[in-house]
């Protein structure tokens, strides 16, 4: 039976590197997939991971249509692998549904649940409301604290901003002056406690603290 899966969890927990593994292995068992991403840190067209693995992919925009750009497919499609989900309009995310309803081709979409003020991204919701499975990735981010980190911060010199677009395009580890990002437990989300805030005041009280660089 074809399913709709979508596999979420934080920033850094390795959705790109498994969309990638998985791509391969289905790839190696002679079925015929098709590589979707939107907004990814490598550019356009691109599905890449912070391991360094990288493969060509097309592009989500916001006129594309899946039904009509999938079945129009030359030869028969077995299956999608859809990164960076989240970017999806909840139009999008059905058109994926009525693939797996209507073709018995697998979906697997991958992707971040909620937004740097813990919003649910549209595309997400839509998915966690129609998806057959929600798989919550096992390979744990960690907030600079040690703790298991659960939240999405947006940076901006280090300082976590809670004001603004719900999709801007950055990184982790991002320069000076620029959008990053940066996962954080719960508790030092709601504290807006970044690496360099803990850093700086560690710093000012005379204490060492040995975080991540």
């Amino acid at each position: 039976m074809a399913e709709l899966v979508f596999f979420s969890g934080t920033m850094d927990c390795g959705k790109s590197t498994l969309a990638l593994q998985l791509d391969h292995n289905h790839a190696a068992r002679g079925r015929r997939g098709l590589i979707f991403s939107r907004n990814d840190r490598a550019g356009t067209d691109r599905l890449s991971s912070r391991l360094g693995l990288e493969v060509v992919a097309r592009e989500v925009r916001d006129d594309t249509d899946f039904w009509t750009l999938v079945t129009a497919e030359p030869d028969p499609v077995d299956y999608l692998v859809c990164d960076e989900a989240q970017f999806y309009s909840p139009a999008q995310v059905e058109q994926l549904a009525r693939l797996v309803d209507e073709t018995e081709m697998d979906v697997f979409a991958f992707g971040i649940t909620a937004d740097f003020r813990t919003r649910l991204f549209p595309g997400s919701a839509r998915l966690i409301e129609l998806a057959d499975r929600v798989e919550v990735l096992q390979v744990e981010s960690l907030c600079w604290c040690g703790r298991r980190a659960t939240h999405n911060a947006r940076t901006v010199d280090g300082s976590m901003v809670v004001e603004g677009d719900q999709v801007v395009v950055g990184d982790v580890g991002a320069g000076s002056g620029e959008v990053g990002y940066e996962v954080l437990c719960r508790r030092h989300h709601m504290r807006r406690m970044t690496t360099a805030l803990a850093r700086r005041q560690a710093a000012s009280d005379g204490l060492p603290l040995d975080l991540p660089r």
